[in-house]
């Protein structure tokens, strides 16, 4: 399987034309090409991108259609920096959750303006937030409407002193 890799041959092998994302989803070279120059400047047109790969404006086109057909591409954003914006307080909050009504809770979670990230997690907590706010009063308070909430039974939370790397853009 030289051009081809699925799964955890992925981690193994250097010189392949096909990268494998799972074992259902097969990302080929010319789309990695197109990702990895979105990933760069995501505000690249076709005509850039093809330039820089060395393709047909038609191509990189087409690719790009697939990618976001696929949903391998989910969207395009900013990366802000939060803390000039005047939410300068991360936090990581941990909840338990009563069993059933799990899906429930994360999908009111996910809607609230602070969380960033919800995470539904294993170990001695169920649900795991990245949230964002002005400072530590809109954090209690935020806690206290989460803590509120049906079916929340326990939360901890831990503010985030420095952060280290804080990037969706992992090389590929």
């Amino acid at each position: 399987m030289s051009n081809l890799i699925r799964g955890e041959e992925a981690m193994d092998s250097k010189e392949t034309n096909v990268i494998g994302l799972n074992d259902t989803s097969i990302v080929e070279e010319l789309d990695m090409k197109i990702i990895r120059a979105l990933q760069r400047d995501a505000r690249s047109s076709y005509r850039d991108i093809a330039r820089k790969i060395g393709v047909a404006v038609g191509t990189v086109q087409s690719r790009m259609k697939k990618l976001e057909d696929s949903k391998i591409i989910r969207g395009f954003s900013v990366d802000l920096d939060y803390s000039k914006m005047g939410l300068g307080l991360t936090s990581l909050i941990l909840l338990q959750v009563k069993g059933k009504h799990l899906r429930d809770v994360e999908s009111k979670l996910a809607h609230l303006s602070n969380v960033f990230i919800v995470y539904d997690v294993t170990g001695d907590f169920d649900v795991a937030l990245v949230a964002k706010f002005s400072g530590p009063t809109a954090m209690d308070q935020f806690i206290k409407q989460v803590l509120s909430m049906d079916y929340v039974e326990r939360t901890v939370t831990s503010i985030v002193l420095n952060s280290v790397k804080e990037n969706y853009n992992a090389p590929l």
